[in-house]
């Protein structure tokens, strides 16, 4: 794999197995995470996304698994000297009730004998621009909000310049949905360059989540059913590259779309210093600077997915 590459893809997925189309079971999900964390490309992947509801139910089917050291045996003393496992929660219930719960779950696994673990990340939806400020007042400094928000125009919906606008200055990110299991969860690469322009534009990082199994745009099954479906998905590449022009000014919102709308798997290429779509071309320390503080993760229920599908086009 090219340096360049490399440093687009560290850490760049959050595993979501829990969450359709995959929708596993806890322990299928936890001991599917433990297995990419110990495989050879453990450094692609993120956090474990795991709804607050269901924080016991994980801690429970994963503690003998995390990081530490049972003080009755000897079982983890090969896992601890690895890092706590990074977890980012959904709020699903009431946000000061699933912040207690977060504590609860934090306090508990900085324990080594418990497993160790820590919620670094929630991720909530809002539905109005006001909202933003309520939660924000609500949410430890400790942990990085994702608000969720509509980008779709469509039907009168809401311009997503107004939540972008209350999420600068503030330390929280964005979180763009790019997919589901039906095709109307898709937004069109016109909404997605939109949104990408207005989270540069603010310094607003941003992390993106559903349909984003795929490197390149392209028609897929919208689940894993025989007879399912079909759509035209978003590719992470087209994605992430699109967010790292953007986020060094080379690409105008015409442009942008461009880049999303692309098919064509060799449009992109990669070298050790640099990365190209057509013309426009980013060095390393731009990729690096665009992951680092703007385009962050994208959640996925399939790890082995995407890593397959780069293996397809030569680039794994």
């Amino acid at each position: 794999m090219t340096r360049s590459l490399r440093i687009l893809m560290t850490g760049l997925i959050d595993y979501a197995g829990l969450f359709p189309p995959a929708k596993l079971g806890m322990q299928d999900a936890v001991e599917t995470y433990n297995r990419s964390i110990v495989g050879e490309h453990e450094w692609m992947l993120g956090r474990f996304i795991c709804p607050v509801s269901r924080l016991g139910e994980f801690s429970h089917a994963a503690a003998a698994l995390m990081p530490g050291t049972f003080a009755s045996s000897g079982y983890r003393e090969t896992t601890a000297q690895r890092p706590p496992w990074r977890v980012s929660a959904l709020i699903d219930g009431d946000l000061l009730a699933d912040i207690d719960r977060i504590d609860e779950f934090n306090a508990h696994h900085a324990n080594p004998d418990q497993g160790l673990a820590r919620v670094e990340m929630i991720e909530l939806k809002v539905a109005k621009v006001g909202e933003i400020d309520d939660a924000l007042d609500i949410i430890p400094d400790d942990i990085v909000p994702f608000f969720e928000f509509p980008v779709s125009c469509a039907g009168g919906g809401a311009d997503c310049r107004g939540y972008v606008a209350a999420l600068a200055g503030t330390g929280a990110a964005a979180k763009i949905r790019t997919g589901g299991v039906v095709g109307n969860a898709f937004p069109t690469c016109a909404e997605v360059a939109a949104f990408l322009h207005a989270c540069a534009a603010a310094s607003v990082p941003f992390k993106a989540t559903a349909g984003l199994h795929h490197p390149v745009r392209a028609c897929h099954k919208l689940t894993y059913e025989p007879d399912a479906q079909t759509c035209t998905m978003h590719g992470f590449l087209n994605l992430f590259i699109a967010a790292a022009l953007v986020n060094a000014g080379k690409l105008d919102e015409a442009r942008t779309i461009d880049l999303l709308q692309s098919e064509d798997p060799d449009e992109f290429k990669f070298a050790d210093a640099a990365l190209t779509w057509r013309s426009w071309g980013l060095d390393t320390a731009q990729i690096a600077m665009a992951r680092e503080h703007f385009a962050l993760c994208f959640g996925s229920c399939s790890f082995d997915e995407p890593l397959a599908d780069l293996g397809t086009l030569g680039l794994l």
